[in-house]
């Protein structure tokens, strides 16, 4: 059938908001959305902690995830770079990963009918 792929973006926080906007603009498959710890190029930022430089590695960041048909992943890749890119150290990164099968429990549909 129809090859799948998982596409995983690590992005800034406050992107969120805007690219899900975007995303129902072209009404694109469901995004599941986690709060992470990310620890990337940035090393960190020096904080003072009772006085102490402490380097806080762990930033928060958000993962936003779509489950699409293959002819959609340049269009969602090209949606999240127009939307996250800034320039700055922090960005993010997208994942691009295979995915098997997929199930819709309520239906029993397989494969991209189920997204």
């Amino acid at each position: 059938g129809m090859q799948m792929k998982k596409v995983e973006a690590i992005i800034r926080q406050e992107k969120l908001e805007e690219l899900k906007a975007a995303l129902d603009q072209i009404d694109m498959a469901g995004m599941t959305v986690s709060q992470v710890l990310g620890c990337g190029n940035q090393k960190g930022v020096k904080e003072f902690v009772r006085g102490q430089a402490v380097i806080t590695t762990l930033l928060p960041k958000v993962k936003a995830s779509f489950v699409v048909a293959d002819e959609e992943v340049e269009a969602i890749i090209e949606l999240i770079l127009s939307i996250c890119h800034t320039g700055e150290v922090g960005d993010g990164k997208i994942f691009i990963y295979p995915i098997e099968e997929a199930v819709r429990i309520r239906t029993n549909e397989r494969g991209p009918s189920a997204l």
